[in-house]
Protein backbone atom coordinates (compact mmCIF):
# COMPACT_ATOMS: atom_id res chain seq x y z
CA UNK A 1 0.00 0.00 0.00
CA UNK A 2 1.16 3.73 -1.07
CA UNK A 3 1.57 5.99 2.23
CA UNK A 4 3.32 9.02 2.24
CA UNK A 5 2.29 10.55 6.27
CA UNK A 6 3.54 13.65 7.00
CA UNK A 7 3.93 14.41 10.61
CA UNK A 8 5.29 17.44 12.92
CA UNK A 9 2.85 20.18 12.74
CA UNK A 10 0.86 22.26 15.23
CA UNK A 11 0.34 25.33 16.98
CA UNK A 12 3.70 27.72 17.43
CA UNK A 13 4.11 31.69 18.11
CA UNK A 14 5.45 33.40 15.75
CA UNK A 15 8.90 33.18 15.42
CA UNK A 16 9.51 29.72 16.04
CA UNK A 17 10.01 26.30 14.01
CA UNK A 18 8.93 23.16 13.51
CA UNK A 19 9.89 20.60 11.50
CA UNK A 20 7.80 18.71 9.33
CA UNK A 21 8.62 15.38 8.35
CA UNK A 22 7.02 13.04 5.38
CA UNK A 23 7.39 9.22 5.40
CA UNK A 24 7.31 6.81 2.30
CA UNK A 25 6.01 3.32 2.22
CA UNK A 26 5.08 0.93 -0.56
CA UNK A 27 7.18 3.70 -2.94
CA UNK A 28 10.06 3.69 -4.33
CA UNK A 29 11.48 7.38 -2.41
CA UNK A 30 15.02 7.66 -3.47
CA UNK A 31 14.86 7.98 -7.54
CA UNK A 32 12.23 10.71 -6.93
CA UNK A 33 12.09 14.35 -7.13
CA UNK A 34 10.18 15.07 -3.74
CA UNK A 35 8.05 18.69 -2.97
CA UNK A 36 6.03 19.64 -0.24
CA UNK A 37 3.22 22.20 -1.19
CA UNK A 38 0.66 24.16 1.48
CA UNK A 39 -2.51 25.26 1.36
CA UNK A 40 -4.26 28.41 3.64
CA UNK A 41 -7.77 28.34 3.93
CA UNK A 42 -9.27 30.28 0.84
CA UNK A 43 -6.16 29.72 -1.21
CA UNK A 44 -4.83 27.84 -3.77
CA UNK A 45 -2.20 25.54 -2.88
CA UNK A 46 1.13 26.61 -3.50
CA UNK A 47 4.93 24.61 -4.21
CA UNK A 48 7.00 25.49 -0.77
CA UNK A 49 9.80 23.72 -2.04
CA UNK A 50 11.27 20.51 -3.75
CA UNK A 51 13.99 18.23 -3.75
CA UNK A 52 15.87 16.41 -6.59
CA UNK A 53 16.79 12.81 -6.29
CA UNK A 54 20.36 13.95 -6.07
CA UNK A 55 19.40 16.61 -3.34
CA UNK A 56 19.12 19.70 -5.41
CA UNK A 57 17.10 22.03 -3.99
CA UNK A 58 14.39 24.89 -4.66
CA UNK A 59 12.99 26.84 -1.96
CA UNK A 60 10.07 29.65 -3.26
CA UNK A 61 8.88 32.84 -2.40
CA UNK A 62 8.04 33.83 0.64
CA UNK A 63 9.91 31.09 2.50
CA UNK A 64 12.90 31.36 0.66
CA UNK A 65 15.81 32.04 3.68
CA UNK A 66 13.41 30.50 6.66
CA UNK A 67 12.73 27.04 5.31
CA UNK A 68 14.67 24.22 4.32
CA UNK A 69 13.73 20.70 2.75
CA UNK A 70 15.91 18.12 2.96
CA UNK A 71 15.46 13.99 2.27
CA UNK A 72 16.71 10.94 4.03
CA UNK A 73 17.18 8.17 1.40
CA UNK A 74 18.12 5.81 3.98
CA UNK A 75 14.84 6.19 6.07
CA UNK A 76 12.79 7.59 3.07
CA UNK A 77 11.87 10.06 4.60
CA UNK A 78 11.58 14.28 3.41
CA UNK A 79 12.15 16.98 6.06
CA UNK A 80 10.86 20.37 6.15
CA UNK A 81 12.63 22.71 8.33
CA UNK A 82 10.66 25.62 8.96
CA UNK A 83 12.16 28.84 10.94
CA UNK A 84 11.16 32.37 11.82
CA UNK A 85 7.74 31.28 11.35
CA UNK A 86 4.99 34.00 10.61
CA UNK A 87 1.02 34.15 10.69
CA UNK A 88 0.90 33.62 7.15
CA UNK A 89 2.62 30.91 7.19
CA UNK A 90 -0.63 29.35 8.39
CA UNK A 91 -1.80 26.64 6.24
CA UNK A 92 -2.39 22.99 5.53
CA UNK A 93 1.25 21.29 4.43
CA UNK A 94 1.22 17.96 2.26
CA UNK A 95 4.06 16.34 0.71
CA UNK A 96 4.11 15.08 -2.96
CA UNK A 97 6.24 12.72 -4.94
CA UNK A 98 6.73 14.07 -8.56
CA UNK A 99 6.30 11.36 -11.64
CA UNK A 100 9.26 10.89 -13.47
CA UNK A 101 8.12 9.45 -16.09
CA UNK A 102 4.85 10.26 -18.65
CA UNK A 103 2.85 7.51 -17.29
CA UNK A 104 3.45 7.84 -13.95
CA UNK A 105 0.70 9.24 -11.57
CA UNK A 106 2.24 12.10 -8.77
CA UNK A 107 1.53 10.38 -5.10
CA UNK A 108 0.24 12.85 -2.26
CA UNK A 109 0.11 12.62 1.45
CA UNK A 110 -3.11 13.75 3.62
CA UNK A 111 -1.81 17.19 5.11
CA UNK A 112 -0.64 18.23 8.19
CA UNK A 113 -2.10 21.38 9.75
CA UNK A 114 0.59 24.40 10.78
CA UNK A 115 -0.70 27.17 12.56
CA UNK A 116 1.27 30.31 13.55
CA UNK A 117 -0.37 31.99 16.13
CA UNK A 118 0.27 34.44 19.35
Amino acid sequence: QVQLVESGGGLVQPGGSLRLSCAASGIIFSGYAMAWYRQAPGKQRELVAEIGSSGYTNVVGSVKGRFTISRDNTKNILYLQMNSLKPEDTAVYSCKRHPRLAWERAYWGQGTQVTVSS
